[in-house]
């Protein structure tokens, strides 16, 4: 099991719900390292990568939507995962439904989407694709709730996310 720190996860904690997620995330990404391979990540169980893929979602739809998400390589972790799934038994409900939804265009256009692009045709994604605004919309708003209810199962929880040392 992933070991935390309890200073770092109490210092993580002081910073907010992100901060909170972020301790357990930014340890499970160290053990990971830069190499996603089948190998390592057998390092982490499937809680961890499931509170991993929710940063990483937020994170990327965040700063640039689903088209960054999917771009950035990570639209097979998120979409290809019972992510959803997981985040509708974890008590985020709307987020759940929120992600399969975004999951039926990414998987009409998985191919699309994934291939390499220029970044003016990167660009030019977000008109073709403005199926995914909506959603965008929804998840901006709904964020620091989902965070909220996903932060609570994790503290509730702590014994599948990390062991806590000295």
């Amino acid at each position: 099991m992933i070991e935390i720190k309890d200073a770092a996860l109490q210092a993580g904690a002081a910073e907010g719900m992100d901060g909170f997620i972020n301790v357990f995330t930014d340890r499970y990404l160290e053990v990971i390292g830069d190499d996603w391979t089948a190998e390592k990540m057998t390092l982490i169980t499937g809680e961890q990568h499931s509170l991993l893929a929710y940063r990483i979602f937020r994170d990327e739809v965040m700063s640039g939507g689903f088209i960054q998400l999917i771009q950035n390589g990570y639209g097979g972790y998120i979409f290809d995962n019972p992510f959803a799934k997981v985040m509708r038994l974890w008590g985020a409900e709307e987020f759940s439904k929120l992600v399969y939804k975004a999951k039926k265009i990414y998987d009409a256009h998985k191919e699309d989407l994934q291939r390499e692009r220029t970044d003016e045709e990167f660009m030019a994604m977000y008109e073709q694709y403005e199926a995914f605004d909506e959603l965008e919309e929804s998840f901006f708003q709904m964020e620091e709730d989902t965070t909220e209810k996903i932060a609570r199962y994790v503290d509730e929880h702590i014994e599948l996310f990390a062991k806590i040392v000295e």
